[in-house]
């Protein structure tokens, strides 16, 4: 299912649903079982929960052994949010680019295919697919292996939904930036209940914006994700 389906079925059952169905939990079971198939419903289902009990290692080894339908599709990006990056790049015109939280590496595939003189780095917590056409780092966003100011333009996409210490990566987002920050995420209500392993809820903007200390900054609705961009380091 691509990214626009799936935020339609979210805005169907967070919107229209009244919250005492939507979020009961024999209510939410079926869709559990089918979106992990079948698998650890009942530790999925209490991820927000547990998570907060994780240490670094447990954290990483739900991602890399999480079973569930959204990991079929490519990109957790929409049309309307590959496009509002591809037009950041041609206004930012950045020399070196690094994607936090690249997963397998397909939006870093789609720069380097219209920008390929741009530098690219990907870093995700999970190990990346051989040979990807950019460099990649395996690690933790909480501490990112990045000299300060490294990146003209650091991307995070369908990240920090899922971060537990929020602050901290925010902080490091800033620190290895050396101008702009782009992050995508979704624009999407608070439910204990959630086929997403989220646990940072953004319905309205400022509750994305309000956790960036950046002045310049703008933000738009992309199709159900939230765009933001700030300048880091206005010149």
């Amino acid at each position: 299912m691509n990214r626009k389906f799936t935020n339609t079925i979210r805005f169907v059952m967070d919107e229209c649903i009244p919250p005492f169905i939507r979020d009961n939990k024999w209510f939410m079971y079926p869709f559990y079982y089918l979106a992990y198939r079948g698998k650890n419903i009942s530790e999925v289902m209490n991820f927000k929960q547990r998570v907060y009990q994780f240490s670094e290692a447990d954290y990483a080894n739900f991602y890399n052994q999480i079973d569930s339908i959204s990991r079929n599709r490519l990109t957790d990006l929409n049309a309307a949010s590959i496009e509002f990056i591809f037009t950041q790049i041609e206004l930012i015109q950045p020399k070196k680019i690094v994607d936090i939280g690249c997963g397998r590496g397909y939006l870093l595939s789609l720069i380097h295919e219209r920008f390929p003189e741009i530098e690219l780095t990907g870093l995700d917590i999970k190990a990346c697919h051989p040979n990807p056409p950019y460099t990649f780092v395996q690690g933790n966003i909480e501490n990112l292996p990045f000299e300060n100011n490294s990146f003209d333009l650091v991307l995070c996409n369908h990240t920090i939904e899922h971060l537990i210490h929020l602050s901290t990566c925010i902080h490091e987002l800033i620190r290895v930036t050396k101008s702009n920050l782009l992050v995508v995420t979704p624009k999407q209500r608070y439910f204990y209940y959630t086929l997403d392993e989220h646990v940072n809820f953004f319905y309205q903007a400022e509750q994305l914006t309000s956790l960036f200390p950046i002045k310049n900054y703008s933000i738009k609705n992309l199709q159900g994700d939230w765009g933001y961009i700030g300048i880091v380091n206005p010149t």
